[in-house]
């Protein structure tokens, strides 16, 4: 099953709010542990992973911000906007697909500001973002 799949079941029968909650305290620097079950719907096996010791500190984030591409709500525009300046490339990336997916303009300043990222997947994820919101 894909991500997609999985969060948008999980959103229909425990309540979209419930996710976008979750996503956004993972964003906010809550730990995984803190609602196991959303966590392992976010991140799947991987979630296991990282609560028994894994590495990269990055991917909770990645993940809330994947549960917020696919249960979004206009409430989480901040945070996408706060992530698009993340230190990590990866939840940089993931903050403008959803940017872009979601029509949050007030990510336009951060996502040109991108144009110069050193990672090229964001630069094309900033880059593809924009073209959605200037549609």
């Amino acid at each position: 099953m894909t991500p997609r799949t999985v969060i948008t079941a999980y959103a229909a029968s425990h309540g979209a709010d419930r996710v976008v909650d979750g996503c956004l305290a993972l964003l906010a620097g809550a730990a995984l542990e803190d609602d196991v079950e959303l966590s392992r719907v976010l991140g799947g096996a991987n979630a296991d992973w990282m609560m028994s010791g894994g590495e990269g500190e990055y991917w909770p984030r990645v993940w809330a911000l994947r549960g917020l591409r696919w249960c979004w709500d206009d409430r989480a525009s901040g945070a996408v906007v706060a992530a698009l300046g993340d230190h990590h490339w990866r939840v940089r990336e993931m903050a403008a697909k959803v940017a872009g997916a979601h029509d949050v303009d007030a990510a336009l300043p951060a996502l040109a500001a991108l144009h110069d990222d050193p990672n090229r997947r964001v630069v094309a994820a900033a880059r593809a973002a924009e073209t959605a919101l200037v549609r």
